[in-house]
């Protein structure tokens, strides 16, 4: 992983065209309209998957604005467009006001009166970027479209403001003849959320955080040259940590929240970035733990792409601690006064029990069927059901019970009540009790989705998903709960000779029956305009 981000800044060197977010004549400007209308809460996919841009209450909407500016500066000022010679800069500002804005517990509406939801500067140069701010990324390796979503860097919740460095397309490594390939980025920032947090948890007695430093980082090696033969096998790691800020808990007795400043300085920077253990051990522990919350994924595609459609089988593998990362952990504890000490080459074994498995394929000529998704996912194993340190008394080390999404200091893999990872693990604005965590991170899932244009200007898709939950190792629900969702979605771009020219129209339909989610079912309308 640490080898694939050194290749990435070399590579900012590396002769590339230039790849970047382009708008009209250097500039572009959107403005949207969105309404929703349910029986109850807003349907899984009328809400998910969408950078957080949704609320659960019945009725809900917003006015949007996206502004964009682009513009290429030739660094040798020779007049001739070359890439290799480019330096690009583009901005972007998108900003939300909701419409009828209330705060109703877990239907808290779009998290605020006003949202900033993307705000940043990026500076392109051959195949690096440098992005300062809020920022859309979109999934690696997976259908952004009709997939239900990546385990750990995800598109289920609002962009984390930060600076990233990363490269835009992947990087041939010398020496291979373009038959290896390598693409990375990392990123440190800093989470919002502290007062939605606050506000969610007022009366409930849960814990909370604010001002969470965040950081993430990504490295995926691709093998396979296509123009010579259509298979290509790319192999990455995700991996996001948690840490620093201040942490609220509840004080029973005096009624009131105690606050707790987490150490945050240049040496949890680091450990963030290589997952190592805190500077000192937590108190009342004999035990060194890593510093914050860390997790990550470990994912794989292998493709194939032919000349009218492509294919590609993936896995997302995702993990909390060594256990899962490595589905080994050390187990060679002595006993007595040796208790704390590594004496014996001995490992403790886990299973690849857990697992989001996918198929997908595009088909360039079958205009009414052109995408297709089936996915399989299943989070029930999460190392098993027991978790035992070593002790004096048992110098066996077993650590089950990963619990997914959570964390017992930091606020867990969320952001804004949306999970930041998956949406199928039913994310916090669903728990009506103001906890910040998952009710239900134990499952398995189908996911199917499908895509057409049937005619110019015309795009549709749906999706439908069942899952089947358990609830959580500390929780468990008594019997299972069964859940399936439906989003059936159609719209229209009108033609460049139509008096309605620059509007986009779409109107979706979603539900879910179940007792995991309740009974939803619901109405969305969006209308877009460009400015040109």
């Amino acid at each position: 992983m640490y080898t694939l981000l050194a290749l990435m800044l070399c590579a900012v060197n590396a002769t590339a065209q230039v790849t970047s977010i382009k708008a009209d004549n250097d500039w572009a400007l959107d403005v949207e309209m969105q309404g929703s209308f349910s029986n109850s809460k807003t349907p899984l996919w009328l809400n998910a998957n969408k950078y957080g841009i949704s609320s659960l209450n019945s009725q809900n909407g917003y006015i949007r604005g996206i502004g964009a500016w682009d513009k290429n500066f030739d660094v040798n000022k020779s007049g001739v467009v070359n890439g290799n010679r480019i330096i690009n800069l583009n901005a972007g500002l998108d900003i939300i006001v909701p419409i009828g804005y209330k705060s109703q517990g877990y239907k808290e509406h779009y998290t605020n009166h006003f949202v900033l939801q993307q705000a940043f500067a990026e500076l392109n140069y051959k195949l690096g970027t440098l992005t300062v701010g809020s920022k859309h990324q979109p999934m690696e390796l997976k259908n952004n479209e009709l997939s239900s979503g990546s385990q750990t860097l995800g598109i289920n919740a609002r962009p984390v403001p930060q600076v990233r460095i990363g490269l835009n397309d992947y990087w041939n490594i010398p020496g291979t003849k373009k038959w290896v390939a390598v693409k990375a980025h990392m990123a440190y920032g800093m989470m919002t959320d502290g007062g939605w947090e606050e506000t969610f948890v007022s009366g409930s007695g849960n814990k909370y955080n604010k001002n969470t430093r965040y950081h993430q980082k990504a490295g995926y090696l691709k093998i396979g040259k296509e123009e010579v033969f259509p298979l290509t096998l790319t192999i990455g790691l995700e991996m996001a940590s948690q840490f620093g800020g201040y942490m609220y808990k509840y004080n029973s007795k005096t009624k009131s929240y105690t606050e707790t400043k987490v150490r945050c300085n240049f040496n949890t920077y680091w450990h963030a970035f290589t997952g190592t253990g805190a500077e000192e051990k937590e108190e009342g522990s004999e035990y060194q733990n890593a510093e914050g919350n860390h997790l990550g994924s470990w994912v794989i595609r292998l493709n194939w792409k032919a000349k009218t459609w492509e294919a590609g089988f993936y896995m997302d593998h995702y993990f909390e601690d060594h256990s899962s990362m490595f589905l080994l952990d050390y187990d060679g504890y002595g006993t007595g006064s040796d208790w704390n000490k590594k004496v014996d080459s001995r490992y403790f074994r886990y299973d690849l029990k857990d697992y989001l498995m996918g198929f997908d394929v595009k088909l360039k000529n079958f205009k009414y069927l052109n995408q297709a998704v089936v996915e399989y996912m299943t989070t029930r194993y999460q190392c098993g059901p027991i978790y035992h340190d070593h002790t004096k008394g048992i110098s066996d080390h077993i650590c089950g019970k990963d619990g997914y999404y959570n964390h017992s200091s930091m606020p867990g893999w969320q952001h804004y009540g949306q999970f930041i990872g998956n949406p199928l693990y039913m994310s916090p604005i669903y728990n009506e009790d103001g906890y910040i965590g998952p009710r239900c991170n134990r499952f398995k899932a189908w996911h199917f989705g499908i895509a057409g244009d049937p005619m110019c200007g015309l795009h549709y898709r749906a999706k439908l998903s069942w899952q089947k939950g358990w609830g959580t190792y500390s929780s468990p629900y008594t019997d299972p709960r069964e859940n399936t969702s439906l989003l059936l979605e159609a719209g229209y771009k009108f033609p460049e000779k139509s008096i309605f020219y620059g509007f986009t129209a779409s109107m979706a339909y979603g539900a879910d029956w179940g007792e995991l989610r309740g009974n939803n079912s619901g109405m969305q309308f969006t209308v877009l305009y460009h400015v040109h």
